[in-house]
């Protein structure tokens, strides 16, 4: 988990450091990292290019962040993430989602879900 959580952040700031290599002389606004005894941590950035980023976790266990930027063609991007145990989940209005399960395949999970399957023994 400290690995996803690592290659995660990795990732953020390599989105931040692109972006602001797009963008002529972007300074960090604010910054901002705390790591506890207990294993537990915070941080933080924001730069003049409004690129925001923030996280929050227990080291190795869970985190929980988001990143704020503006696309190459104005789009603002915000993404929201949680990696635990249940692995990583992202969620954003500009990620793709999966189109809707057609009527029929929901008809056939209700019809197999009133129907459960029932093991016939045979007498020998």
């Amino acid at each position: 988990m400290f690995k996803s959580a690592l290659i995660i952040s990795l990732f953020l700031v390599a989105i931040a450091a692109a972006r602001a290599a797009d963008e002529s002389q972007a300074e960090i606004t604010q910054y901002r990292n705390e790591i506890k005894p207990d294993g537990t941590y915070n941080w933080e950035f924001g730069t003049s290019n409004g690129i925001d980023a923030r996280e929050s976790g227990v080291g190795g266990v869970q985190a929980t962040g988001s990143v704020k930027y503006s696309a190459p063609d104005g789009t603002p991007i915000q993404l929201e993430y949680t990696a635990d145990e249940n692995g990583y989940r992202p969620t954003g209005a500009h990620l793709p989602t999966p189109p809707p399960i057609p009527d029929y395949i929901l008809k056939a999970l209700a019809y197999i879900e009133a129907h459960p399957f029932k093991r016939i023994q045979l007498k020998k």
